[in-house]
């Protein structure tokens, strides 16, 4: 484990406590972004004296940006078991631009029309599909697995007209696991594709697209660096090249291009067309050198690793009063999840257990509904009345009662100590054993100790750069 810890930037770093004190902070908010690993940083240090616009410049420093920006482009393929002769790797910001892209790209016409996804979606892999097609929803059952009865007869019943079922890899909300290979049978022998949304599996488990032709080939994988250890701006869409070369791109402008005149537009190959304006080469560059040093770890070994983690966890956590767990809470089941575990303190609002965690323990983590309500609700057994009466309070600014849960989330630098630190302050929250008198921001809703606050601006790397007040 501190073998681990060693490759991540930032992981012994010390905050300040409401107790006056200073402690390690804990993070445990990696489904939401991870820390970027040390050779990465290291990376982008050796790249910026050479860093350049690609692609089209002559000098040195361009041809050099242009080889690190492509490398990176074929280790993400690689990692993900692309094919470089059929499947491109388009870069993106982020999963959700991804996704995004996707869905705008994705050829559909009056037969072949129709979206399915899955009720335990981020919003990212289900609104953009409400936009751009028809869309059908697989339900989960009650403790959040998807439904694969409900999938398999919602594929027949729409045999004719599904273009595409888009599925997570990976729940950021019970951590669970697809299986993606079957998901990505039932659809073929539907004649449709299938799209993984990989940015919670890719930094926990192996991802492999399988060849094309396989009845259990993957058509197209979406990841996101800020969830694998490289913070810099960068995601991936990566797919079959043909389906690309269709259409026209969706953002055109610079560098989609082959030749321009002036009434006509021939655009460059892919992945050049998807990539308009100056890309975000030192954001590819992390991606790439992040999946490579997981690639040389080893992904068995860094899910070996997490799976320990929420086995050693999830028993402690079950014994702790008021606590409730959602999902599987059975530890021999630990590899069939990620390392996300959510739950609620009894009594207790999860905006304010997360706020003690983090103002007197140390302990990052995150609450809501981690952009997940149809999940988020159907796991908290929201019915469809209290919900709307929800709504009308949140449209108002009123988020009191919107439902959430806590979200502690591994990463391959967490260690038992970790969970340890999670454990022994939720003990002391279960039996009311809380220093701060906090004050509630139902806007938020938030959580903060009245008379306390972190000098967040003083701590701030920029903010020896802002000027001083008059």
């Amino acid at each position: 484990m501190r073998e681990y810890r060693d490759l991540v930037v930032g992981a012994d770093a010390v905050v300040p406590l409401l107790n006056g004190r200073t402690g390690r902070y804990v993070n445990l908010d990696n489904a939401a972004s991870t820390p970027p690993l040390k050779a990465v940083a290291d990376a982008l240090d050796r790249l910026m004296p050479w860093y350049s616009s690609v692609h089209r410049g002559t000098g040195y420093k361009s041809r050099l940006s242009t080889e690190a920006f492509e490398a990176a482009r074929r280790e993400v393929g690689s990692f993900l078991g692309a094919d470089p002769r059929q499947d491109v790797v388009v870069f993106t910001k982020n999963a959700t631009e991804a996704l995004n892209k996707l869905a705008r790209r994705l050829p559909v016409d009056a037969r072949r029309n129709l979206v399915i996804t899955s009720r335990m979606e981020h919003h990212s892999n289900d609104l953009p599909w409400r936009a751009t097609a028809g869309t059908v929803h697989v339900d989960v059952d009650r403790d959040g697995r998807l439904d694969m009865a409900d999938l398999q007869a919602k594929l027949a019943r729409h045999r004719e007209s599904v273009r595409l079922v888009a599925v997570t890899g990976a729940s950021n909300v019970t951590g669970f696991i697809n299986p993606i290979h079957d998901i990505a049978r039932l659809a073929h022998e539907a004649g449709a594709l299938v799209a993984v949304d990989a940015a919670q599996l890719a930094p926990h488990r192996a991802v492999d697209m399988r060849p094309h032709g396989a009845p259990e080939h993957l058509d197209f994988v979406i990841i996101a660096a800020h969830k694998m250890y490289a913070p810099y701006g960068s995601g991936a869409l990566v797919g079959p090249r043909a389906l690309f070369e269709q259409t026209p791109p969706d953002l055109v402008g610079g560098g989609t291009v082959a030749l321009v005149g002036d009434e006509l537009v021939d655009w460059a190959a892919a992945p050049d067309r998807e990539e308009a304006g100056s890309p975000n080469v030192p954001g590819a560059v992390a991606l790439g050198r992040a999946v490579q040093v997981l690639g040389e770890l080893g992904m068995d070994r860094v899910a070996g690793h997490e799976a320990d983690l929420v086995r050693y966890a999830l028993p402690r956590l079950a014994r702790i009063p008021r606590l409730r767990l959602y999902g599987c809470s059975d530890p021999g089941r630990a590899e069939e999840r990620v390392g996300v575990i959510s739950f609620d303190v009894d009594g207790l609002h999860h905006a304010l257990v997360a706020a003690i965690l983090a103002y007197e323990a140390g302990v990052g983590v995150r609450h809501g509904c981690f952009c997940a309500h149809p999940y988020v609700t159907r796991l908290k057994r929201v019915g469809a009345r209290d919900f709307e009466r929800i709504r009308r309070q949140v449209l108002r600014g009123d988020r009191t009662h919107a439902p959430g849960m806590v979200r502690a989330s591994f990463g391959l630098y967490n260690t038992t100590e970790d969970v340890d630190a999670l454990v022994e302050a939720l003990e002391r929250i279960s039996r009311g054993d809380i220093t701060g008198d906090y004050v509630f921001d139902p806007a938020g809703p938030s959580y903060e100790p009245r008379g306390f606050a972190w000098n967040l601006e003083e701590a701030s790397p920029l903010a020896r750069h802002l000027p001083t007040a008059p």
